[in-house]
């Protein structure tokens, strides 16, 4: 299986293997259940869906409980899919668990970043602004965004103030520094997306295998 739904727990500082202190972000990876199989007869492609996290019912669809009741399981807060080999013989109703990471050296993880709001030039795009002192009085201001007549208009793309954040952020080759499996946490180097609490997906480090 390709990786697993966690949740964000925050983060710490360990020791790894050759005895140095490093910072580390703690991950809650599982377990999950496999709410449905795809497979190549009937969908095209091999893969799992797979569920995490309790959902209330009434948050869910008739549809969506349709699926779960079908698999066995209860309503899951987060689904996603993952690509499976031909011969794995998972199947609806199967618990998967951090198990599945081991051996594994380096994982990607996708979240969603932190929502800054709306936010002005300054500190969306680091532009510099303009002068503080001798009278000037657009300090944090954009400036000039167009040009004369000719083309008379704004560029497109051309940067703007607007909201900052909440996008789908994922970083990639982030070193597993340590996994404990009975407790289905992930111990990975480095900051991961998202605040504390935050959904995120972790698969096998495509550019590390």
């Amino acid at each position: 299986m390709d990786g697993l739904i966690g949740r964000k727990q925050g983060m710490t500082q360990v020791y790894d293997a050759d005895g140095r202190l490093v910072t580390v972000t703690v991950l809650e990876v599982g377990p999950c259940v496999v709410v449905q199989r795809k497979t190549v007869e009937n969908d095209g492609y091999s893969a799992v869906q797979l569920g995490f996290g309790e959902q209330k019912e009434h948050r869910v669809g008739k549809c969506g409980m349709g699926r779960f009741k079908k698999a066995g399981t209860s309503a899951c807060k987060a689904l996603s899919e993952f690509p499976v080999a031909e011969g794995d013989e998972a199947k609806a109703g199967d618990r998967v668990s951090a198990s599945v990471l081991d051996g594994v050296t380096h994982v990607d993880v996708t979240g969603m970043s932190k929502g800054k709001g709306f936010q002005g030039v300054v500190r969306r795009w680091r532009m510099a602004g303009g002068p503080s002192t001798h009278g000037h009085t657009s300090h944090r201001r954009i400036g000039a965004i167009g040009q004369r007549a000719t083309p008379g208009r704004v560029a497109k793309g051309h940067r703007m103030p607007g909201h900052m954040g909440h996008v789908r952020v994922t970083k990639q080759n982030l070193k597993v520094v340590e996994l404990r499996g009975e407790e289905n946490l992930l111990l990975v180097r480095g900051a991961v997306p998202g605040p504390n609490g935050a959904l995120v997906i972790v698969r096998k480090a495509l550019k590390k295998r």
